[in-house]
Protein backbone atom coordinates (compact mmCIF):
# COMPACT_ATOMS: atom_id res chain seq x y z
CA UNK A 1 0.00 0.00 0.00
CA UNK A 2 1.28 3.47 -0.79
CA UNK A 3 2.53 5.39 2.22
CA UNK A 4 0.09 8.24 1.56
CA UNK A 5 -2.83 5.82 1.78
CA UNK A 6 -1.44 4.39 5.04
CA UNK A 7 -1.13 7.91 6.49
CA UNK A 8 -4.75 8.63 5.53
CA UNK A 9 -5.86 5.40 7.22
CA UNK A 10 -3.89 6.43 10.32
CA UNK A 11 -5.62 9.84 10.34
CA UNK A 12 -9.04 8.14 10.18
CA UNK A 13 -8.02 5.89 13.09
CA UNK A 14 -6.85 8.91 15.10
CA UNK A 15 -10.26 10.57 14.64
CA UNK A 16 -11.79 7.72 16.70
CA UNK A 17 -9.10 7.56 19.40
CA UNK A 18 -7.25 9.95 21.74
CA UNK A 19 -4.14 9.68 19.53
CA UNK A 20 -2.81 12.24 17.08
CA UNK A 21 -0.62 11.50 14.10
CA UNK A 22 2.17 13.96 14.88
CA UNK A 23 4.58 12.98 12.09
CA UNK A 24 4.46 10.94 8.91
CA UNK A 25 7.87 10.54 7.25
CA UNK A 26 7.52 8.94 3.84
CA UNK A 27 11.24 8.36 3.23
CA UNK A 28 11.54 6.36 6.47
CA UNK A 29 7.95 5.05 6.13
CA UNK A 30 7.45 6.02 9.77
CA UNK A 31 4.38 7.41 11.52
CA UNK A 32 4.59 8.88 15.02
CA UNK A 33 1.56 9.00 17.33
CA UNK A 34 0.96 10.82 20.61
CA UNK A 35 -1.82 11.05 23.21
CA UNK A 36 -2.07 12.69 26.60
CA UNK A 37 -0.73 11.93 29.22
CA UNK A 38 2.55 11.36 27.37
CA UNK A 39 1.70 8.13 25.54
CA UNK A 40 3.71 7.84 22.34
CA UNK A 41 4.68 5.20 19.81
CA UNK A 42 5.65 4.88 16.19
CA UNK A 43 4.91 2.48 13.37
CA UNK A 44 7.34 1.53 10.63
CA UNK A 45 5.41 0.56 7.53
CA UNK A 46 6.65 -2.08 5.11
CA UNK A 47 7.27 -1.35 1.47
CA UNK A 48 4.89 -3.16 -0.83
CA UNK A 49 7.74 -4.88 -2.67
CA UNK A 50 9.47 -6.35 0.37
CA UNK A 51 8.06 -9.11 2.53
CA UNK A 52 8.64 -7.38 5.85
CA UNK A 53 5.74 -6.58 8.14
CA UNK A 54 4.87 -3.57 10.26
CA UNK A 55 6.94 -2.71 13.32
CA UNK A 56 5.74 -0.82 16.41
CA UNK A 57 7.98 0.70 19.04
CA UNK A 58 8.13 3.48 21.58
CA UNK A 59 11.05 5.57 22.68
CA UNK A 60 9.34 6.04 26.04
CA UNK A 61 10.40 3.58 28.74
CA UNK A 62 6.95 3.95 30.32
CA UNK A 63 5.11 3.02 27.12
CA UNK A 64 7.31 0.25 25.79
CA UNK A 65 6.09 -2.60 28.07
CA UNK A 66 2.49 -1.94 27.01
CA UNK A 67 3.34 -2.58 23.36
CA UNK A 68 4.06 -6.27 23.94
CA UNK A 69 0.52 -7.32 22.94
CA UNK A 70 0.76 -5.47 19.63
CA UNK A 71 4.28 -6.73 18.95
CA UNK A 72 3.21 -10.33 19.60
CA UNK A 73 0.24 -9.82 17.27
CA UNK A 74 2.45 -8.48 14.48
CA UNK A 75 4.90 -11.36 14.77
CA UNK A 76 2.13 -13.98 14.66
CA UNK A 77 1.20 -15.68 11.41
CA UNK A 78 -0.54 -13.89 8.57
CA UNK A 79 -0.42 -10.44 7.10
CA UNK A 80 -1.73 -7.62 9.21
CA UNK A 81 -3.26 -4.33 8.15
CA UNK A 82 -2.30 -1.00 9.65
CA UNK A 83 -5.84 -0.69 11.03
CA UNK A 84 -5.56 -4.04 12.87
CA UNK A 85 -2.18 -3.09 14.32
CA UNK A 86 -3.35 0.35 15.47
CA UNK A 87 -6.35 -1.26 17.18
CA UNK A 88 -4.03 -3.65 19.06
CA UNK A 89 -1.82 -0.72 20.10
CA UNK A 90 -4.87 1.22 21.32
CA UNK A 91 -6.04 -1.80 23.33
CA UNK A 92 -2.54 -2.16 24.80
CA UNK A 93 -2.43 1.48 25.89
CA UNK A 94 -5.93 1.68 27.40
CA UNK A 95 -4.60 1.43 31.01
CA UNK A 96 -2.09 4.25 30.38
CA UNK A 97 -4.85 6.39 28.87
CA UNK A 98 -7.09 5.85 31.89
CA UNK A 99 -9.66 3.92 29.85
CA UNK A 100 -11.39 0.72 30.96
CA UNK A 101 -10.13 -2.54 29.52
CA UNK A 102 -12.39 -3.60 26.64
CA UNK A 103 -12.23 -7.24 27.74
CA UNK A 104 -13.93 -6.48 31.07
CA UNK A 105 -17.39 -6.87 29.48
CA UNK A 106 -16.45 -10.20 27.94
CA UNK A 107 -15.27 -11.43 31.33
CA UNK A 108 -18.55 -10.41 32.97
CA UNK A 109 -20.55 -12.14 30.22
CA UNK A 110 -18.46 -15.28 30.63
CA UNK A 111 -19.16 -15.38 34.37
CA UNK A 112 -22.82 -14.39 34.08
CA UNK A 113 -24.08 -17.97 33.97
CA UNK A 114 -21.83 -19.25 36.75
CA UNK A 115 -23.87 -19.96 39.87
CA UNK A 116 -22.82 -18.05 42.92
CA UNK A 117 -21.98 -20.11 45.95
CA UNK A 118 -23.71 -19.56 49.26
CA UNK A 119 -21.52 -17.52 51.57
CA UNK A 120 -20.14 -19.62 54.36
CA UNK A 121 -21.13 -18.80 57.92
CA UNK A 122 -18.57 -16.84 59.84
CA UNK A 123 -16.32 -19.23 61.67
CA UNK A 124 -15.05 -18.39 65.09
CA UNK A 125 -11.42 -17.56 64.92
CA UNK A 126 -9.39 -20.32 66.49
CA UNK A 127 -6.35 -19.54 68.46
CA UNK A 128 -5.53 -17.09 71.19
CA UNK A 129 -8.50 -15.10 72.41
CA UNK A 130 -8.14 -11.41 72.73
CA UNK A 131 -9.48 -10.61 76.23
Amino acid sequence: MAFEALAEAAERWCARTPFQLIAAEETERRMDFYAEPGVSFYVLCPEAACGDGFHVWSESEDCLPFLQLAQDYISSCGKKTLQEILEKVFKSFRPLLGLPDVDDDAFEEYNADVEEEEPEADHQQMGVSQQ
